[in-house]
C-alpha cells in the first residue's frame, strides 16, 4: 500500500510518499514560499539525490499539484501513475474537543475540523486546503485526518483546565490541549521498542525540542501532561515563541506600547524566545555557535532555554511521581548533545547518570545515553510524524 502524507502550513506543504509493506520512503519534500516570490519545490529522490525546482505556488493546492506532478515525473518521480496513491493522511493541528483519535476523512470530519479555525486560525485553514486540494484532484482516494491533539485527550482534566472562570471553558472551550502530539506518540512508543520495556507500564517524559518545543509527561501509554496549552505559545522557551509569561506583564506592555492583540500575538510568536533574547537567531545551532564566541546575551539564551527544559522535566517527574523514561527528540533535541549534556548533567540526585562519552557526538541516531547504574534511562529517539501519519491511515483505510 502506498500512502502519500501530506503536511500543508500557511507558507509550505511537507510530503513524503511511503510503501508501507517495506516502511520505506519512496519521495519526499516541501514545496516552500507559497504565495510569495521565489517559492520552489525541494524534492528528494528513492536514491538520496535532491531536485530544487523553482515556479510560482500560489496557494496550497497548485503545491499539491506540483508534488504530485512531481511524484509521477519520469525524471524526478517515484511512481508512473497517481493511481498507485491507495490513500492520502494529512497532519490537522487542532482537533479541539472533538477528536480523539484519527479519523476517515468525511464531509462531517471537515466541518468539525472547520468548527476549530477559530481556536487554530493559522493552521486549520492551510490543513483544510490540502484537503479540499485532494478532494479535487484524486476524488476516488481516501483521506484520513491525524490531529496533533489527539494523543493529549487522555490528560485528565485537573491538570487541562485553567483556573478562570468555569463559563469560559464551557462557552469558548479555553483549556490546555496541547500539541505535538504525533511526535510524542511515537517517540514515546519506540523508546519502550528500543529498550525492551512494557509501553503500558513504564512513566515516560519526552521533550520534543525544535523551533517549536515541547515536553510530555506519559504513564502507562497515555499523556497525562503536557507543556503547550491552549496554543502552542504556551511552555517551553522556543525559537520564536516566548513560551511561559506572567499574563500582567502581556497586559502592561499591551498598555505601555500602545498594541492591540494582534500585535501582542505577533510578539510572543514571532519574535521571542531565543531569537528575542539572543539578537542573533531562532536557530539553536546559531545561538550554540555565538555563545561559544562569547557572545553574552546568545549565552543566556542557551541558559534560559535549558533551565526551563530541566524545570519541566523536574514537574512531570513530580506528576508522574517517578520516572522510567526520558526521551529527547526533535531537530535540537536529536542533534544537539551540548543541550541534552546541560539537561542531564546534575540530576544524579533522582537516579539519572548520565553516560558523557555515550553522549559525545550524537545526532539524529537511536541512542541510550545512560549508564547501566542508573534508575533512569535517557535516550535520542529520532521522530517520525510522518510515519506515525502514514501507519494510522493505513490502519483506518484497512478497517
Amino acid at each position: 500500500m502506498k500512502i502519500l502524507v501530506l503536511n500543508c502550513g500557511s507558507s509550505s506543504v511537507k510530503y513524503k510518499l511511503f510503501e508501507m509493506s517495506s516502511c520505506a520512503v519512496l519521495g519526499s519534500g516541501c514545496a516552500e514560499k507559497i504565495g510569495m516570490k521565489g517559492s520552489f519545490l525541494k524534492h528528494s529522490k528513492p536514491n538520496g539525490d535532491k531536485v530544487m525546482l523553482e515556479g510560482e505556488i500560489l496557494e496550497q493546492r497548485v503545491a499539491i499539484e506540483y508534488i504530485l506532478g512531481v511524484l509521477i515525473s519520469p525524471n524526478h518521480g517515484c511512481i508512473d501513475s497517481l493511481e498507485e496513491i491507495n490513500a492520502v493522511g494529512h497532519r490537522i493541528v487542532h482537533g479541539g474537543e472533538k477528536f480523539n483519535k484519527s479519523v476517515l476523512i468525511t464531509d462531517d470530519v471537515v466541518g468539525k475540523i472547520e468548527e476549530c479555525i477559530e481556536i487554530a486560525p493559522l493552521h486549520n485553514p492551510p490543513n483544510l486546503a490540502g484537503i479540499q486540494a485532494i478532494s479535487d484532484l484524486l476524488p476516488d482516494v481516501p483521506q484520513v485526518a491525524v490531529f496533533d491533539t489527539a494523543f493529549h485527550h487522555t490528560i485528565p482534566e485537573k491538570a487541562y483546565m485553567y483556573a478562570i472562570p468555569y463559563l469560559l471553558y464551557t462557552k469558548y472551550g479555553i483549556r490546555r490541549y496541547g500539541f505535538h502530539g504525533t511526535s510524542h506518540r511515537f517517540v514515546s512508543r519506540r523508546a519502550c521498542e528500543f529498550l525492551g520495556l512494557d509501553y503500558h507500564k513504564i512513566r515516560i517524559i519526552t521533550v520534543h525540542i525544535g523551533n517549536g518545543a515541547s515536553a510530555a509527561a506519559i504513564k502507562n501509554g497515555a499523556s497525562v501532561d503536557t507543556s503547550m496549552g491552549f496554543t502552542p505559545v504556551e511552555g517551553l522557551m522556543m525559537g520564536t515563541r516566548s513560551g511561559d509569561i506572567d499574563l500582567g506583564a502581556v497586559t502592561y506592555l499591551m498598555e505601555k506600547e500602545m498594541i492591540g492583540s494582534q500585535a501582542v500575538s505577533t510578539l510572543f510568536n514571532k519574535y521571542s524566545g531565543v531569537l528575542g533574547i539572543s539578537g542573533v537567531s531562532s536557530d539553536m545551532r546559531d545561538i550554540e555557535s555565538a555563545a561559544q564566541s562569547g557572545n553574552a546575551r546568545a549565552q543566556l539564551a542557551l541558559e534560559m532555554h535549558r533551565y526551563r527544559l530541566r524545570k519541566y522535566i523536574g514537574a512531570y517527574m513530580a506528576a508522574l511521581e517517578g520516572v522510567d523514561v526520558i526521551v529527547f527528540t526533535g531537530g535540537v533535541g536529536e542533534n544537539s548533545p551540548e543541550m541534552r549534556e546541560a539537561v542531564c548533567t546534575g540530576m544524579e540526585f533522582a537516579g539519572l547518570i548520565f553516560d558523557y562519552d555515550a553522549n559525545t557526538g550524537v545526532r539524529g541516531t537511536e541512542k541510550l545515553l545512560t549508564k547501566p547504574e542508573s534508575k533512569i534511562k535517557v535516550v535520542v529517539i529520532p521522530t517520525d510524524e510522518e510515519f506515525m501519519i502514514a501507519s494510522d491511515t493505513m490502519n483506518i483505510v484497512k478497517e
